[in-house]
């Protein structure tokens, strides 16, 4: 029987960023789940302040070169790797000049929201798929951790759906306390423009708030999971009326078996439903 394949997109993992709860849980569920004999793939975006010599990453030539059109600009797309020595781990890095040189994460040395957050995040999702794609890796469950993974679920359900290597992939989104003010821009919907794409799907992304791409985020997924203690109550409300199947949050002691018995649920659930 072959192992479940599992697609980790993550928005931070440690030891790349500084130490938070999201980054201790991209470093170490990834590494759990393969010690539970599942096959895994580990991406995140190669912001601008993590250290390539100091984390030894190099640019992977034959997954590099391709430009993603976004909004009828093109943007070359790069990927690294590095590799976790101790976990027997590789992770892939997305990267652009345009948008992760940058020596911050998703805000400007006052805190402020960079203004093309919603670029930067359409950009990580199309990368991530087309390197995939060119790994020639067909994952089973796709997890996506972060709100700056949020347009993953709907990529893969709307985009995708016909595409034979994600048409069976079931995806799950773990929700953390990580919201932002206001909302992303407003010219977002013409940035997820595609080929084949129906126009009036991207109207859900009229008002960007942290709120409404949670909505969508939740609406696309087969599997919540609330990765934070608290998290936004109106996010908290939309996920339990969902009707989706959901794991509450749980600590650090519990997580990586709650985790993997919450893949095996989904994979399973939905295998039976289409049936």
């Amino acid at each position: 029987m072959e192992k479940p394949k599992v697609l980790f997109v993550q928005q931070e993992i440690t030891p790349y960023l500084k130490e938070s709860h999201m980054g201790h849980i991209g470093r170490y569920l990834p590494q759990g789940i393969q010690e539970r004999k599942k096959e895994i793939r580990t991406f995140m975006p190669r912001y601008g302040c993590i250290n390539e010599r100091r984390n030894q990453l190099h640019e992977v030539i034959r997954l590099s070169g391709m430009n993603l059109v976004i909004d009828n600009t093109d943007h070359p797309l790069i990927i690294k790797v590095a590799s976790i020595q101790a976990a027997r781990m590789q992770i892939y890095f997305i990267d652009n000049e345009d948008f992760f040189q940058r020596k911050f994460t998703l805000t400007d040395k006052s805190g402020q929201y960079f203004e093309d957050n919603d670029e930067r995040a359409v950009f990580f999702t199309r990368g991530v798929v087309e390197t995939v794609k060119k790994l020639g890796w067909s994952p089973d469950l796709v997890h996506c951790n972060g709100w700056f993974t949020s347009l993953m679920p709907f990529y893969l359900k709307e985009v995708l759906k016909d595409n034979p290597m994600f048409g069976d992939t079931k995806v799950i989104y773990s929700i953390y306390n990580d919201g932002f003010p206001g909302a992303l821009s407003q010219s977002m919907p013409s940035k997820l423009k595609v080929k084949g794409l129906d126009n009036g799907l991207l109207k859900k992304f009229d008002d960007p708030s942290f709120f409404n791409i949670s909505k969508v985020a939740i609406d696309y997924a087969d599997g919540i999971i609330f990765g934070d203690q608290n998290i936004n109550p109106e996010v908290e409300a939309y996920a339990r009326e969902s009707g989706k199947s959901l794991l509450e949050y749980h600590d650090m002691d519990t997580y990586l078996d709650a985790y993997n018995q919450f893949y095996d649920e989904v994979l399973v659930s939905e295998s039976v439903l289409e049936e």
